[in-house]
């Protein structure tokens, strides 16, 4: 974990309380410092197997102690604890482009080789425009391959587009070892906007800002998916920026 490892470290002396924890059926928000995001993950099984450490308590914790919840084997832990981290970033809008995950591998990934670990809703538009465009999914839809292709396909691809929520259930670096050549961009709301990814091999990372934590709760709370989700500005951090 040692991207993990660096991107909290980088947040060290962050001993901002956690003021509040939305733990909501599609997102988690934290608010502490900022207020952060994570899409929300669990296990399947009985839910009194899944449990949260100190539920009740962890508005009791130090954001940079409820960060270290991102490490966990628990997908639920993690969730916040990657909600968490988001809450600490102090985002630098000026190495912000405008341009999002579409437009960015579209641009780079015209004429090669290009893989999305994750479905995202544009996939489709992406397979009318990109010819070489595999898809690799723990769930699969029509046309994706499984995960566990990855071996095969990453290290041929010239563009790799990796889902934030990687850091949840800790497949990132696993992932970012078999891309030997490529340009890796991370996508989605649980994507930390930080410039400490790029030390692993991260060319861009497209995110998100929340604008009006109050609007994004109401949302998140009445069980918004993402396109529903209110108060969020999406920006992608670029290594050039």
């Amino acid at each position: 974990m040692k991207i993990l490892d660096d991107l909290i470290l980088s947040l060290k002396g962050n001993d901002f309380p956690v003021k509040d924890v939305h733990t909501c059926v599609f997102w988690t928000a934290v608010m502490s410092k900022h207020c952060g995001l994570s899409s929300t993950f669990r296990e399947d099984g009985p839910s009194h197997e899944r449990g949260v450490r100190d539920v009740g308590r962890l508005t009791q914790k130090t954001a940079f102690e409820l960060a270290e919840y991102a490490k966990s084997k628990s997908l639920l832990e993690a969730s916040i604890g990657m909600a968490t981290i988001n809450s600490l970033i102090d985002i630098e809008e000026s190495r912000c482009i405008e341009k999002n995950a579409f437009e960015i591998i579209l641009e780079k990934g015209q004429e090669s080789n290009v893989a999305i670990v994750g479905h995202f809703p544009w996939i489709p538009k992406l397979k009318e425009r990109i010819k070489n465009l595999w898809v690799l999914e723990q769930r699969l839809r029509e046309g994706d391959l499984p995960a566990q292709e990855a071996d095969r396909i990453l290290p041929q691809c010239d563009v790799v587009g990796i889902t934030g929520t990687s850091f949840i259930n800790h497949t990132l670096e696993g992932l970012l070892n078999l891309c030997k050549k490529a340009f890796i961009i991370l996508i989605g709301p649980t994507s930390p906007l930080s410039p400490i990814l790029f030390d692993h091999g991260i060319d861009a990372t497209c995110g998100s800002k929340i604008v009006d934590p109050d609007k994004l709760i109401r949302s998140i709370s009445e069980g918004a998916t993402f396109k529903d989700v209110k108060g969020v500005r999406l920006l992608t951090l670029t290594k050039g920026g």
